[in-house]
């Protein structure tokens, strides 16, 4: 059974993103456009869970990147993944496509996305207006927190609350981005 557990900021997260995107960008090579740390490990004093998030951006979903990275010691997760759609938003299927890959030796997420797609600039808006949010930060860190307390078993009803509150906050992410003029990030490896 998997228990969902929140767990304070760490200051060794961003190093171990920086290994494991020198890592991802050695073995893919020039289909790497950007490795991008996101996800909660990725905005310090954010409590999450202890995974690190990473974003591969590529030019081309199909991009021949899959045998390079299970040879890295990736596993392929297999199937159409596509992320969450905000409520009320219409937005392209093809626009929120992704790939898939996972760890089985560190608990490491990788999002494989398109440069210019919907869902690669939202995860990497997401991060930034944490970063700059400290209010925003505190009350996504608590209601984490709350929901791995009542649902500490049950990923679907954490997920099935945790989206509908980030779309909320996302909202103020995305007036943050048009009055400040945010700008897709360089990569972080």
């Amino acid at each position: 059974m998997k228990i969902i557990v929140i767990e304070p900021y760490r200051d060794g997260w961003p190093q171990e993103f920086q290994e494991i995107g020198a890592e991802i960008r050695g073995a893919v090579g020039d289909f790497a456009l950007a490795v991008h740390h996101i996800g909660s490990t990725s905005v310090p004093g954010l409590a999450a869970k202890d995974v690190i998030d990473v974003q591969l951006t590529v030019g081309d979903l199909n991009a021949p990147i899959r045998e390079a990275l299970e040879n890295a010691g990736y596993r392929f997760r297999d199937g159409v993944f596509e992320d969450h759609c905000p409520p009320g938003m219409t937005i392209d299927p093809w626009d929120l496509e992704k790939r898939y890959y996972s760890r089985d030796d560190r608990k490491i997420h990788l999002h494989v996305r398109e440069r210019g797609r919907y869902n690669q600039r939202y995860a990497l808006l997401c991060r930034d207006y944490l970063r700059f949010s400290a209010m925003a930060r505190d009350a996504y860190a608590e209601v984490k927190r709350q929901l791995a307390r009542l649902f500490p078993d049950d990923v679907a009803a954490y997920y099935a609350v945790k989206d509908p509150v980030f779309d909320v906050l996302m909202s103020g992410a995305f007036v943050w981005a048009e009055t400040t003029g945010w700008k897709e990030p360089e990569s972080d490896a």
